[in-house]
């Protein structure tokens, strides 16, 4: 581990480190028992329900909030604590496992998650910059997306095993221990100043700079002063709010990029999709595990698509959306047609899945090189709270289509939104920038 925790050489060095990080990071054999554990202990389907909104209220009230820390501290600190929150949340489960012990690791959980969300895709980033290589981010982070995916699914095998060894506690403290071994994944990162392009200031307005010279956004760190602690904090705040919202090829990558992300939470439905075309349990699991092919194959090739011009993706996109519609509309179909159709349903969705998380790696490579001022994880904490609104309009769609409509008629209905999003990549995809800029 000494080794890892200097300074990388290169960019494999970078790339390393953010694939352990990732990988590590979700590598939790508690996140498949979790809702079973409050069950066990005596937690109604009410209270359960109550522990899951505290938690997402939790991080979606600190995502801006806690970008705008990042950007006025070191981000490797901030992703060590976020690291150190998250084994405090397993540790207070099995140490008080009350609704009281449980919410309160519900809160560490979601402020562990806020301070990860945002910071890690910008130090990585700044990381490149000062390495002259910022065209290696993409293939970073779908490697990186790609070995998240990896290990919760390991998790979740290792899950069952545990339990049999030694029940809760076990998988409990297992937890606690990869989530401490992940910090010192957290410790190896690189630490990177800030990148700011020379043309920050102009751009911060998206207009020429004027006769009294360039626009700068008032208290901001551009404006040439140093200001410290909260003033620093409030500068950094106001000035990726203004680049969020004022310049346009940022705010467009912004919104794409959370209209992508957030979409994909339709994927906590495969299962009940699977059933409903007549699968049996087990074999749900393996339908499921189609789509997971998906979304590994469309994050590990993000590095070779980055440099694809717009129009292509958005016919790809475009391509996924009636994939995935008629996907769903096949398994729907299985009941009837027979169970082959099932598979082939699943495995338009599976391609889909993939497409949709290709292009939002990229979607993510893109804004990154949009953004021009010091306030990187601000803006990209924008993205993460606008797809968790996309994500709970996914959630609240799903539970009222259902009322009327058929699981598989319901699921065909959100692929809508993936060709809404393919007509919207041509012009609100940010431009590539070349390797030399």
């Amino acid at each position: 581990m000494a080794r890892l925790t200097r300074e990388p050489v290169g960019v494999r060095g970078v790339a390393v480190r953010a694939v352990l990080f990732k990988g590590t990071r979700d590598l939790l054999p508690i996140y498949a028992l979790y809702g079973v554990l409050f069950a066990d202990h005596g937690l109604s389907t009410a209270q359960i329900s109550l522990l899951l909104a505290l938690w997402s209220v939790t991080a979606f009230v600190l995502e801006v909030p806690s970008g705008a820390w990042a950007d006025t501290v070191s981000r490797r600190a901030l992703l060590v604590l976020s690291s150190l929150l998250q084994a405090t949340c397993f540790a207070l489960w099995m140490l008080a496992p009350s609704f009281l012990g449980f919410a309160l690791g519900f809160v560490v959980w979601g402020v562990a998650s806020s301070l990860e969300s945002g910071t890690f895709e910008a130090l990585i980033y700044d990381d490149l910059v000062a390495r002259g290589q910022p065209s290696a981010y993409a293939s970073i982070m779908g490697w990186a997306r790609g070995a998240q995916e990896t290990t919760v699914l390991v998790a979740i095998l290792a899950a069952a095993p545990l339990f049999a060894l030694g029940g809760y506690p076990l998988v409990g403290w297992v937890s606690v221990v990869i989530a401490l071994l992940h910090t010192l994944t957290a410790v190896a990162l690189p630490s990177a100043p800030v990148a700011i392009s020379a043309g920050a200031v102009d751009d911060l307005d998206d207009e020429p700079p004027g006769p009294a010279g360039p626009h700068v956004v008032p208290g901001s760190a551009l404006s040439g002063a140093e200001p410290g602690g909260l003033s620093r904090y409030v500068a950094m705040l106001r000035t990726g709010t203004a680049e969020a919202f004022r310049v346009r090829r940022v705010r467009r990558g912004v919104l794409l990029g959370a209209l992508l992300y957030g979409v994909t939470a339709f994927d906590e439905y495969f299962g009940l999709l699977a059933v409903s075309g007549g699968s049996s349990t087990s074999a749900s699991a393996l339908l499921v595990g189609v789509t997971v092919v998906g979304s590994l194959a469309g994050s590990l090739l993000a590095g070779r698509t980055e440099a694809v011009p717009a129009r292509w993706l958005a016919a790809a996109l475009f391509v996924a959306g009636i994939l995935f519609i008629g996907g769903a509309l096949a398994v729907g179909a299985a009941l009837t047609a027979g169970s082959w159709l099932l598979w082939a349903g699943f495995a338009g969705i599976g391609i889909a899945y993939g497409i949709d998380f290709n292009i939002e790696v990229v979607a993510g490579a893109r804004l990154q090189d949009a953004i021009a001022g010091p306030a990187r994880a601000t803006v990209l904490s924008f993205s993460g709270l606008l797809s968790e609104i996309v994500a709970l309009l996914v959630f609240g769609f799903v539970a009222a289509a259902t009322q009327w409509l058929t699981m598989s008629a319901t699921i065909a209905l959100l692929g809508t939104v993936l060709l809404v999003a393919a007509l919207l990549t041509p012009s609100w995809l940010p431009p590539r920038v070349a390797a030399d800029d």
